[in-house]
């Protein structure tokens, strides 16, 4: 193949994918973080455990993990707007490493809970700014391709890492593993910090609105969707930090096979996203989100039946469809905001979701504690009205 016949395919390749190079960078910074994060994130409940934490502790820190994620989402949109896309995302990056650091070096499970303000700062804050980045580069017709392209990215990561992450704690015991693992993503993210400085959007200079202005410029449909949402993510966050301690031991399982169940979630959601995302731009959004939230309902169930490995993996095949529409969610978003106030938009979107859904991980350990199973039972109740409501009430054809 000559060099201009391999330029063409390539061209050909980054037109199909959406991949223009604003794109590429914060994509690759997604996959990077995401692979450093992924090789403890998911052992982290143990971690705290193993740090004296009681199940109470482990359900509170999954909610202030909710509760920063929601309150974070707004300044974070507002820096992506003031100060521009790359110098908020390059602070939150370094933020974040202070994060990883304090994790590391922690001796007792409140410290934990100290450093999760600072880790906050990358998936929390950035969250809005990743967004907006997509919507500034992406024509509306491009963008579930684009984000799906960076759901990839991010989540090819958690298919390999937690695998990684898994056999190295089974190697070296829980603590020492994972305090050597956050290591690792200390580095992994001054390679992330230097690949961010490859962004290049111009800042779009809107008016000075105050959060009240953002929240009226939202359409009814975006309103409705953030309702539904809200429902969706109770629904996982119920039950979504008690996973691996269900799997580990109510069912019994080593924490190298809860490696491969997060593989097999990971594996799943990839193999179906390019189609979902390429058919969405196409005929519109809003059957892969009610396909997506229809996963979200049945996820808790299908792990709560499981009584063996293979039954979990069932299970997290079905945790890996609620991927299929992310993207169409995503995108959906973005094309509901206005273009001077996007990042704030969307902070603002997360800032209210998140805030309703801080409760539900400590309430899912109240729930635990009466009997294992309950919080998975009141997922899906709460996940299907959820769903319901999105069907019902979301008007696609009003985006913008």
């Amino acid at each position: 193949m000559t060099e201009v016949q391999a330029r063409k395919s390539w061209s050909r390749v980054a037109a199909f994918l959406a991949l223009e190079p604003n794109v590429i960078a914060v994509s690759t910074a997604m996959f990077l973080l995401a692979l450093g994060e992924n090789l403890w994130q998911k052992f982290l409940p143990k971690y705290l455990q193993a740090l004296g934490a009681p199940i109470r502790a482990v359900g509170l820190f999954g909610s202030i993990e909710d509760f920063l994620d929601g309150v974070y989402q707004y300044p974070g949109g507002w820096l992506g707007d003031r100060v521009g896309r790359r110098a908020s995302l390059l602070g939150f990056v370094v933020v974040a490493a202070i994060g990883y650091a304090i994790y590391g070096f922690a001796r007792s499970w409140p410290w934990i809970i100290a450093g999760l303000f600072f880790v906050s700062a990358w998936s929390s804050m950035g969250s809005p700014t990743l967004f907006a980045v997509i919507g500034d580069a992406l024509p509306k017709e491009r963008r579930a391709m684009g984000f799906t392209v960076q759901s990839i990215l991010k989540r090819v990561p958690i298919a390999v890492a937690p695998i990684i992450g898994g056999l190295v704690i089974a190697r070296q015991g829980l603590v020492p593993a994972v305090r050597a693992l956050l290591m690792v993503t200390i580095a992994v993210s001054v390679i992330t910090f230097v690949v961010l400085l490859r962004v290049r959007i111009d800042r779009v200079e809107g008016p000075a609105t105050n959060v009240l202005g953002v929240w009226r410029s939202f359409p009814t449909s975006l309103r409705w969707l953030l309702v539904s949402d809200v429902f969706i993510r109770t629904c996982e966050g119920l039950v979504d930090v008690f996973l691996v301690i269900f799997a580990t031991t109510i069912v019994g399982i080593s924490a190298a096979r809860y490696g491969v169940l997060v593989a097999v979630q990971m594996a799943t959601a990839i193999a179906v996203y390019i189609p979902a995302g390429r058919i969405a731009d196409r005929i519109g959004r809003k059957p892969f989100v009610i396909a997506t939230f229809v996963a979200f309902s049945l996820f808790p169930l299908a792990v709560v039946v499981a009584r063996s490995f293979a039954g979990l993996v069932a299970a997290f095949v079905v945790g890996g469809l609620r991927e299929l529409g992310e993207p169409s969610r995503k995108a959906l978003i973005v094309d509901f905001a206005q273009e001077t106030i996007r990042a704030r938009t969307i902070g603002l979107y997360y800032f209210i979701r998140s805030l309703a859904i801080a409760p539900a991980a400590f309430v899912g350990g109240l729930l635990w504690e009466r009997r294992p199973s309950l919080p998975f039972l009141a997922a899906l109740a709460i996940g299907l009205t959820g769903t319901a409501i999105f069907t019902i009430t979301v008007r696609e054809e009003h985006a913008g």
